[in-house]
């Protein structure tokens, strides 16, 4: 029986992790390798940018919590370890799997011998990665698979931001080649959630269908996204499409925006495409979506430069500010936000850039974004652009916002606004997907 359980990875992903086996009245111990973070953690204090942790930490002294910075101390306290760590994109787009391999080191180098504790792998990643990974690890190390440590998959499904699909409420799929360990497993997580939890067989399954979940929402936005650069082109708006559409009980309705980010679906796709190509197999659906979605920031900030344009500002003398930074609406998280690469893009073409986000601090942006702190500070911009639906932006005061501006354009990059009542306040409205019709 599972008594205690080790976290490696106090992300977020992770840390709600701990806090969720913690409610449930496991021991847990929780390892990261940021100071930063423990010492927060151990102070009550969530480190991570999702609001919906703040009030959850365990407070110091609480009984079965224990944080730490040594996996060499925890591991040996725990009958299961889950590694929960990031698994990014290289600078040219591939699977970056060196935090992986450097947990699943420093958890085997601290297992006992003899111990059969089981290590799980929650992070994304394409099939074969945990075998192809730890297996070559374990074996150097002198360990012996049945007798010292087993080796699952079980993909975390958690959504930050969305109370109602944490990971106490998601789905979990089991990969593992023992399927007694994979019962066992079962066993564990179905005491964390309250949904469906089963054995689905081979590592890679478990692996193969964490990875294609967000593929298949890669490619569906894409498509609304590409329709939302044709039909304009027609004198169409893609949302009056898009609604029609969803009048068929089958249709999957999604909206079109600046971009896709965060750190799952911008890039899972990568760990599936470069898959397919070691085993010599196109992803071109795969690869095009994410051209696609990849190519909505620069799309976009074309749009308002020739909005810019066709109101009489000259590039070198424009002013624009980006309402929200962060990736997702109510998240602190700027991972592979669209809002970079669109900042990014309007900067070389010699526009100011500003920014406010609720969310975010201001040293997370990059270096020529201009901070600002105060939304009621910003003054004499000629173009905004909603970037993330944070309740902050779409509830702000639009008249005074309106009263400070040095051109009144408005640029709804996610499909939210009543750009009916804004424009009935004075503002020049656009939005994406949108016919631009000359004010």
């Amino acid at each position: 029986m599972v008594k205690s359980v080790a976290i490696i990875g106090l992300g977020y992903v992770g840390l709600p992790t701990a806090i969720g086996f913690h409610d449930a009245g496991f021991n847990v111990w929780g390892v990261d390798v940021s100071e930063r973070s423990v010492k927060m953690i151990l102070r009550g204090e969530n480190p991570t940018g999702d609001p919906d942790v703040d009030d959850i930490v365990p407070q110091p002294g609480s009984e079965r919590w224990n944080i730490t910075m040594s996996t060499a101390e925890a591991v040996p306290q725990c009958d299961v370890v889950l590694v929960t760590v990031p698994t990014p994109i290289t600078q040219d787009l591939k699977p970056d799997l060196s935090y992986v391999a450097a947990a699943g080191r420093a958890v085997f180098e601290a297992i006992p011998k003899g111990s059969n504790t089981i290590v799980v792998l929650e992070s994304t990643v394409y099939p074969g990665v945990t075998t192809e990974t730890w297996l070559p690890i374990i074996e150097e190390l002198g360990l012996i698979i049945g007798e010292d440590v087993e080796i699952a998959y079980c993909p975390e499904r958690f959504n930050p931001g969305d109370p109602a699909h944490g990971v106490r409420q998601v789905a979990r799929v089991i990969g593992c080649s023992n399927p007694g360990v994979g019962e066992k497993l079962v066993d564990l997580y179905s005491k964390l959630t309250s949904e469906d939890v089963r054995y689905v067989g081979k590592l890679e399954v478990a692996e193969a269908a964490k990875v294609i979940e967000n593929v298949q929402r890669d490619i569906n936005i894409a498509l609304v996204n590409e329709l939302a650069r044709i039909f304009p082109a027609l004198d169409v708006d893609v949302e009056d499409v898009l609604s029609a559409a969803a009048t068929k009980w089958n249709f999957h309705r999604y909206t079109p925006g600046v971009g896709v980010g965060g750190h799952c679906i911008p890039v899972d796709p990568y760990y599936m495409i470069q898959r397919a190509a070691d085993v010599g197999v196109p992803a071109g659906l795969i690869t095009a979506a994410r051209a696609v979605n990849r190519s909505m920031p620069s799309h976009v900030a074309g749009v308002v430069t020739d909005l810019l344009w066709n109101a009489g500002v000259p590039a070198g003398k424009a002013k624009v500010l980006l309402l929200g930074w962060s990736y997702k609406a109510e998240v602190g998280d700027p991972r592979e936000t669209p809002a970079e690469p669109l900042a990014a893009t309007l900067m070389a073409k010699n526009i100011e850039v500003g920014a406010w986000d609720p969310h975010i601090e201001s040293a997370l942006y990059p270096e020529g974004v201009v901070p600002v702190e105060d939304v009621s500070d910003a003054e004499g911009y000629d173009l905004v652009i909603l970037v993330t639906a944070h309740n902050a932006c779409l509830e702000l005061d639009w008249h005074t916002l309106l009263s400070k501006m040095r051109t009144p354009i408005l640029y709804d990059g996610r499909r939210v606004l009543d750009l009916d009542n804004l424009k009935s306040l004075g503002w020049e409205t656009y939005a994406v997907g949108r016919p631009i019709v000359e004010h």
